[in-house]
């Protein structure tokens, strides 16, 4: 069993910057890539970010691209996303799941943490 715990969200103006948090327990096979996924309110849940813990494989979506960077720390098992030039359109429950392929339907992810929720005010 592989736990995930998000941190770093928050309340934050438009154009600002937020760094998001994913630690897990451990890294197996199973979960060798750590995506980023966010669900807004009444909305269904979209795919953010992907990255392997080797960083050889990084993927962003559109509406994130050059905003939006994951970075990794191996030693500690954690994955972080930073946010910057956010928009109020960015504010949703954020997510970061772990699976055994880089994919964007969330159904293919093993592991999921609790969310953590960006509010971004205009």
């Amino acid at each position: 069993q592989v736990q995930l715990v998000e941190s770093g969200g928050g309340l934050v103006q438009a154009g600002g910057s937020l760094r998001l948090s994913c630690a897990a327990s451990r890294r197996t096979g199973s979960t060798y890539y750590i995506a980023w996924f966010r669900q807004g309110s009444g909305k269904e849940r979209e795919f953010v970010a992907a990255s392997s813990w080797s960083g050889g494989s990084t993927r962003y979506a559109d509406s994130v691209k050059g905003r939006f960077t994951i970075s990794r720390d191996n030693v500690q098992n954690t994955l972080y996303l930073q946010m910057n030039s956010l928009k109020p359109e960015d504010t949703a429950v954020y997510y970061c799941a772990a699976g055994s392929l880089l994919i964007y339907n969330p159904s293919f992810y093993n592991y999921w943490g609790q969310g953590t929720q960006v509010t971004v005010s205009s």
